[in-house]
């Protein structure tokens, strides 16, 4: 029997997967993929998403607004998305954060939007789902500070940003999750900067339908592929891959407690 893992970052609502979900949930419990969060990325979107979770036992959920999207949604409320935890499934807050690489001319909203989604997951005490691209020494600033205001707890989602990122982000007790990014060939860094992390801060992901590992590179990804990119991760631990596995599932249930 496979070990058991997590695909803690995935978008079962997104058109790729439309009619397939159940084919996806066997192929994922076949690999020992038993549990996953799925990311609603805007808030009008949450009904469908919540719905999605609701009819499947193994998905879990979680929503805000991406920060591609910040400047066209309606700026999220704390209010809003603390409403929206309210139900027994939505398990975190975002994904926001920062995205100078595509959507630069929108980076005030973003980060007002940021901070909105921080003061959310402190009050629901839910983690924060981080999306950097770009921007380190703003995320890295814009996290420090508001963890000062008041503590909260969050994880880096598809980590792939720079080193002094990754320490600030783990100086403040955070989470950095490994993609299929961490698989492909010219990624030595990002495999760098998860070799000298704590094992105890590791997640695993798939950002499904997008970032497949090989042999799937290229091609739609989705999440029984998250044992590709732990079997990296273990072999990037230098572990066993049952090990490794093991180990990031005490982590995802550390973090994500609604889930466990």
């Amino acid at each position: 029997m496979e070990p058991k893992v997590t695909d803690s970052h995935c978008h079962l609502d997104f058109p790729q997967f439309e009619g397939e979900l159940p084919d996806l949930l066997d192929r994922a419990a076949k690999v020992g993929v038993h549990r996953m969060v799925t990311i609603c990325t805007k808030l009008k979107n949450a009904p469908a998403v919540r719905a999605l979770s609701d009819a499947h036992a193994p998905v879990f959920w979680a929503a805000g607004t991406h920060p591609m999207s910040a400047a066209d949604e309606p700026l999220a409320t704390v209010e809003d998305l603390v409403a929206l935890a309210m139900h027994p499934k939505m398990v975190g807050i975002g994904e926001t954060g920062l995205d100078y690489h595509y959507t630069a001319d929108s980076m005030a909203v973003q980060q007002e939007s940021l901070r909105i989604h921080i003061e959310a997951a402190r009050r629901t005490s839910l983690p924060l789902i981080i999306h950097a691209r770009d921007a380190d020494e703003d995320m890295a600033r814009i996290l420090a500070e508001e963890h000062r205001a008041g503590t909260y707890t969050c994880v880096m989602h598809c980590f792939s940003s720079g080193p002094a990122l990754a320490q600030a982000a783990i100086d403040l007790g955070f989470y950095l999750s490994m993609s299929g990014i961490a698989t492909f060939p010219r990624s030595q860094e990002v495999r760098d900067i998860f070799a000298a992390a704590p094992l105890d801060r590791v997640l695993v992901e798939t950002d499904s339908p997008y970032l497949a590992p090989p042999p799937h590179r290229g091609r739609r990804n989705e999440p029984s592929f998250v044992n590709l990119t732990a079997r990296k991760g273990a072999e990037v631990f230098g572990m066993e891959y049952a090990d490794f596995a093991a180990a990031t599932e005490a982590n995802f249930e550390r973090l994500f407690t609604k889930a466990a």
